[in-house]
Parts: C-alpha cells; structure tokens; sequence
C-alpha cells in the first residue's frame, strides 16, 4: 500500500497560492526596478544636459536656445521627479507582496512538513511491518528444520 497524505488537495492549493503570491511579489519588483533603471537613465541625461549646457553657455548663444535648453532640462528633472513619487506606493506594494508572500509560504511550508514526518512515520512502520515478516518467516524455518 503507497503513502498517502490526507492533506494533498490542501497542500496542492497551498503550493498553489505561494506560486500566485510569489509571481504577484516579482512583478512589483520587476516594475521597481524598471522604475529606478528610468531614474538612473534621467539622472544621466540631466547630466549631460547640464554640461552641455555649460558647454554652450561659452559662445555666443541666442537666448531662445538657451531658454529652450533650461525647459528641456526642466521636463526630465520633472519626469524624474515624478518617477521617484511613483516609488512610494510601489515600495508599498512591495511590502504587501512580501507579507502575502510571507504567510503563503509559512503555510505551505507547515504542511510539507507535516507531510515530510508523515512519509517518514509510514516508511519507519512499513520498514517494521518488513521485518516482522522476515522474522516470522526465520522462526517458522527454524522451527522446522
């Protein structure tokens, strides 16, 4: 007779339910990280945008230029600074995730246990049940003979 846990369906839906919480908790993380990978890419560009502005403010410049360069810097360090604002509730989802996560897998994690120790109990009966059987058939061949 083959080892069977009473709870499978339960440890299947569990298993089920971390997985879910698991690729919900990636997501979030993968959308952080998009978001910094963005910040990081902006503050490059402000960078450069800023030397070469430094850079044009040696010749001679018409003001127009100038002012078009100040908007255009102005737009990205606005950008960025709505990227960073849009980091608050992401790292709040994070969170979130990581508790659902956290609980999922706590308890997923009992009922692999408990199944894990039950494995082991039914191998240590049957193991035992074999050697009654061995034992019983030693003593019935000495008996005879």
């Amino acid at each position: 007779m083959a080892f069977r846990f009473p709870l499978a369906t339960v440890l299947r839906f569990r298993q089920s339910t971390e997985k879910r919480e698991e690729i919900a908790l990636e997501k979030v993380l993968l959308e952080i990280a998009s978001v910094r990978h963005q910040i990081e890419q902006l503050s490059a560009e402000i960078a450069h945008a800023q030397e070469a502005m430094n850079q044009s403010l040696l010749k001679p410049l018409r003001a127009i230029d100038l002012q078009n360069m100040l908007i255009a810097v102005n737009a990205i360090v606005d950008h960025k600074k709505a990227l960073v604002e849009s980091l608050v509730p992401l790292e709040r989802q994070r969170l979130e995730r990581m508790q659902a996560y956290r609980i999922a897998h706590q308890g997923r994690q009992m009922l692999s246990d408990m199944e894990h120790r039950q494995h082991e109990e039914y191998d240590q009966v049957r193991a035992r049940a074999e050697q009654k059987f061995i034992d019983d058939i030693f003593a019935a061949r000495s008996q005879r003979g």
